[in-house]
């Protein structure tokens, strides 16, 4: 009896070591997946910190030998030269980004309930040429969403920057996704209950998407925050900060510094978002679900 119970000890001891060897070669492997995804943006900021002078040093050096925060200061210089004042610039860019992450996320989710959730002639036709569309980049509509804006008068207009942004495939299609777990026992029931499809879409089935919704806002804010004027915006009181600072960094070789720094000034806003994001799209995921 003895013995048996020192065999099942050391059965115990045997998958107890594995187990910790396995979940410290998993944590191992995070680690280092984590250094290596944050390698670049500490490599954005210690750019931006470096002199010019050290730019160009070969073969570079991961760290700044005299750091300075030179680059930031000549940056705010510049960008209070221009004849249109900074605060025109944050403005414009958080005016945009706000209404392409809102309009986005409402008219992704009511398009997504409807192809998800209702069935109508042509349903599944839409719905694949939705993936099919997720097989192209934004460049390729270019010169279409050129002539439409055009056509419709809004070159030059604020407009211009919102209005292509608010229809996005990819977001449609993370939605409908999304929305096709809801159980269809759930809509019927509340079909029963007189509650019309408006109804259903705003108060049963958006309130359970909260994960999903928290990855679009995070996909939406990435992608707004570094939209840029191009062809579409040319007076200056329009254009997004982000574009002013790439005007800015763009100036020639002394301004190598700034073009640093103006990496890290628009990398921080969407880190930001994610940062506060992320959070509630783990808690949801864990800790809710609709099942039949």
């Amino acid at each position: 009896m003895a013995q048996t119970d020192i065999r099942k000890l050391k059965a115990s001891n045997r998958r107890a070591g594995r187990k910790i060897r396995g979940t410290v070669a998993i944590a191992v492997l995070l680690t280092v997946l984590g250094i290596f995804m944050l390698f670049p943006i500490y490599l954005a900021v210690m750019m931006s910190v470096k002199p010019v002078e050290e730019l160009f040093i070969f073969p570079p050096k991961l760290y700044a030998l005299r750091p300075t925060l030179d680059n930031y200061r000549d940056l705010f210089d510049a960008m209070h030269q221009n004849r249109v004042p900074f605060s025109r610039y944050v403005f414009n860019s958080v005016m945009v980004t706000v209404s392409v992450t809102v309009l986005q996320c409402v008219f992704a989710s009511m398009a997504a309930f409807v192809l998800a959730k209702c069935r109508f002639p042509g349903s599944k036709l839409i719905n694949s040429i939705i993936v099919i569309s997720l097989l192209y980049q934004s460049n390729v509509i270019y010169i279409m969403q050129y002539v439409v804006m055009s056509k419709m008068g809004l070159i030059d207009d604020p407009l211009a920057l919102i209005l292509p942004s608010v229809a996005s495939p990819l977001a449609l299609f993370l939605m409908r996704q999304s929305m096709s777990q809801i159980p269809d026992s759930i809509i019927e029931a509340a079909k029963v209950d007189g509650a019309g499809l408006f109804r259903i879409c705003w108060q049963i089935v958006i309130p359970n998407q909260k994960p999903a919704l928290m990855t679009l806002i995070i996909f939406a804010f990435q992608a707004s925050w570094n939209i840029q004027s191009g062809s579409l915006v040319f007076q200056e009181q329009y254009k997004t900060l982000t574009t002013a600072a790439a005007q800015v960094a763009t100036s020639g070789m002394a301004r190598a510094g700034v073009a640093s720094a103006v990496s890290v000034f628009i990398l921080v806003p969407p880190v930001i978002v994610f940062i506060l994001a992320q959070r509630h799209v783990i808690e949801t995921m864990a800790h809710s679900g609709i099942k039949e």
